[in-house]
């Protein structure tokens, strides 16, 4: 296997791994009534991991408050299982195309990543005295 090396590599693990999200049990009927278009919002993540891997082009959008929504969206349903769910999926998803430090880096930062959105939905609900 080749390691990721290309904005074209990196929408090839986002379609994936959106696939294995639409699907699952616990995370296909969240993702799945709260995004419209596709297609859209898979160039939007691909832009986003683009970014987080390679820097230059902004994705444009704001992943905590996003979350922040959803959570709300589904009356604070978010758990910490969903974010596990979500990284063990990502993870095999990069271990199933890829493989190198691009692949290592992005499942490092996938980690941060799920940790920062996990604190922030809390944070918020905190703040709306949901907790």
């Amino acid at each position: 296997m080749t390691d990721i090396s290309t904005r074209e590599d990196v929408g090839k693990v986002v379609r994936a791994f959106y696939n294995k999200v639409r699907a699952d049990e616990t995370l296909g009927p969240i993702f799945n009534s709260m995004i419209d278009d596709w297609e859209e919002h898979l160039e939007k993540l691909t832009d986003f991991w683009t970014m987080t891997l390679f820097g230059g082009r902004s994705y444009g959008g704001n992943p905590i408050t996003a979350h922040q929504e959803v959570d709300e969206k589904v009356a604070s349903g978010i758990t910490p299982y969903h974010f596990g769910t979500w990284l063990n999926l990502w993870f095999a998803t990069l271990e199933e195309l890829f493989s190198g430090e691009n692949a290592e880096t992005l499942k490092r930062r996938a980690r941060k990543m799920q940790t920062f959105l996990m604190i922030a939905i809390f944070e918020n609900r905190q703040k709306k005295g949901l907790l």
